[in-house]
């Protein structure tokens, strides 16, 4: 690992694995010369993993569904096969080109590079000890989740209780989207109470719950802990601007008066307050400026009470707010820094709030983003072609450092999925960190812009599922899944900590363990889950076999318990279950650990 200061002096050699590399300084831009096969990194990536033959922008953009090359969660930093790796220590937009023979770089003089050089597992490590040390999310957050944004009433959330117990599923983690009053994002739909000023905090007391959908948010959370249940609660990161059809909230405009008048929201150059465009989610909202202390203590003054209930942690969606160059920030940086950093300035403040012991589902990142785990992948509608971009996603955001990734269960928006597609998003799901279903609301919130999308029964869980298609056995499908990822849950710890001491991905696409095979490097729908587990999704509707490349070493059908040789290319059926094999060469502790739920 070499640190440079990019500028036009700069030229630099150096010797790589199975490839020299030349960097220097020309007209504007740094020119790297090297040969390679495979560039992967950059972030959360829904294109590909390999980016050769791209222009990759490393810019963190908010796309509903259908990502294609943008990104929320984008890192500039890259690898190739070859044995050369690259961050730019700079939060401003950047642009990386692949050609054939070379790379270019578009950048600001004077940034910061650290060069790598060495295996994928070796230039990943370094790459992650350039920041803080990973965070090992508690044992609870490997279970499975449930989650929807159509549990608006306590009724409603209990209710979920009854139906894990009348299913026979397992759940560790319940997230609830639309608790709040949809207006200061801090206080249950329906409480009454007397509206503060001047920085005062809210206390669990001052709320009348009589006459809400939510009478008495603590007692819920009990019972939620009762059933084996944490809480998440849903967040963004504004202060919103109501709409004509809305009731006005007193409390968020006295908030808003506050943070503008103290300077405690994100500003603009001309001293005005910044506000998100029109055209944009939340258009015409304040957002806070958490670089600036004062903020983070009004901001989570106000949320201190849903720690104090019990709350376990929060969904931070959002962040994708920064839309102009010309905003200013506390601590005096600029908007060219702000698109990128503001996602990791907002969850490292909700991080920092509720520590280790409760847990973040993030959508938005930047560089270093194992400081503030977990993510999720956003926005999918229920699409076969969704299903595998949400792999790319979660497979580039490994080798780019992001130990702990979970997607949407075949897609949350839009009409319901069809059983097929549920079932291998499940089977999928079952083998990543986080395995989690969601949903929209009743009717669908984006019914408006998407064609099938309003239908009032379009809960993603299995069991809704099965009513929906009358097809009853269906549950008893999804229930083995959902089992067996319990199951695999010592195997899924004792991994999650391994990859947290020694700097790993738990989900690694196989160039990461085997760059020296040619074959490894376009191999984009297979990954190893921890050490041991080769797992192989079906990505086709309706296909039941699919063929399989094996690296090198021994393995064994995870179902057929068959012998397959390595370093060859096979053609399986696992008789409707996921291709899964085990590398039977791993520790044998490891091995000892995976259980499969019978």
């Amino acid at each position: 690992m070499k640190k440079i200061i990019f500028n036009e002096t700069t030229k630099e050699s150096f010797v790589c694995p199975r490839t020299n590399a030349n960097i220097y300084y020309q007209d504007g831009n740094l020119l790297i010369e090297l040969s390679y096969n495979g560039a992967f990194g950059f972030g959360e990536k829904y294109n590909t993993i390999n980016q050769k033959g791209n222009e990759v922008i490393n810019k963190v953009q908010e796309q509903f569904c259908f990502q294609n090359d943008k990104t929320y969660a984008p890192n500039p930093f890259f690898f190739t096969d070859t044995g050369f790796g690259l961050y730019l220590d700079t939060n401003e937009i950047t642009s990386f080109k692949f050609g054939n023979d070379g790379i270019v770089v578009s950048l600001n003089i004077n940034t910061n590079i650290v060069v790598f050089t060495g295996e994928p597992k070796a230039i990943i490590s370094e790459y992650m000890s350039l920041f803080k040390k990973a965070v090992l999310p508690p044992s609870w957050a490997f279970g499975t989740w449930i989650s929807a944004n159509r549990w608006n009433n306590q009724k409603e959330a209990l209710e979920q209780i009854d139906k894990l117990k009348r299913y026979d599923f397992p759940a560790s983690v319940i997230v609830l989207e639309a608790w709040s009053d949809e207006a200061t994002f801090y206080i249950f739909n329906g409480a009454k109470y007397k509206e503060k000023e001047n920085n005062e905090a809210f206390s669990y007391n001052d709320f009348d719950f009589s006459n809400s959908v939510w009478p008495n948010p603590k007692e819920m959370i009990e019972e939620f802990h009762k059933a084996g249940l944490h809480l998440l609660l849903w967040q963004v990161p504004v202060y919103k601007k109501q709409g004509s059809d809305e009731v006005i909230n007193k409390q968020n405009d006295l908030d808003k008066k506050f943070v503008v008048k103290n300077r405690l929201c994100v500003m603009n150059s001309d001293e005005s307050a910044y506000e998100i465009p029109e055209g944009h989610w939340f258009s015409g909202s304040l957002i806070p400026d958490f670089t600036n202390n004062e903020t983070i203590k009004h901001w989570f003054g106000s949320r201190q009470y849903l720690l104090d209930i019990g709350v376990d942690g929060f969904k931070t969606d959002g962040g994708e707010f920064i839309y102009s160059n010309k905003v200013k920030f506390s601590d005096g940086s600029k908007g060219t820094e702000g698109c990128n950093r503001y996602p990791l300035d907002y969850t490292k403040a909700y991080h920092n709030f509720i520590g280790e012991q409760r847990v973040l589902f993030s959508r938005s990142s930047y560089a270093g983003s194992h400081n503030v785990p977990i993510h999720w992948a956003g926005d999918q509608q229920s699409q076969n072609s969704e299903l595998k971009h949400a792999l790319l996603a979660g497979l580039s955001a490994g080798l780019s450092g992001m130990i702990f990734w979970g997607f949407d269960l075949a897609g949350f928006a839009g009409p319901l999925p069809t059983l097929d597609l549920y079932r291998r998003a499940t089977q999928m799901a079952c083998f990543t960190p986080i395995m989690q279903w969601h949903s929209e609301p009743d009717g669908g919130q984006f019914k408006e812009i998407m064609s099938g999308g309003n239908e009032t029964n379009n809960e993603r869980s299995p069991w809704n599922m099965a009513e929906v298609y009358n097809c009853p056995e269906f549950i008893d499908e999804m229930r083995f899944y959902h089992k067996l990822h319990n199951s695999l849950g010592p195997y899924i710890e004792h991994n999650a900590k391994l990859c947290v001491e020694n700097n790993k991905p738990m989900m690694r696409a196989l160039v990461y363990d085997h760059p020296t095979d040619i074959e490894t490097i376009n191999v984009d729908d297979e990954y190893m889950f921890g050490d041991a587990l080769l797992v192989c999704p079906l990505l086709e509707e309706n296909t039941k076999q699919r063929e399989v490349y094996l690296p090198s070493g021994n393995w064994e059908g995870l179902f057929d318990k068959k012998e397959y040789k390595g370093n060859s290319r096979v053609l399986v059926n696992m008789n409707g279950n996921i291709p899964v094999f085990v590398n039977k060469k791993a520790d044998i502790k490891q091995l000892d650990l995976i259980k499969v739920y019978d």
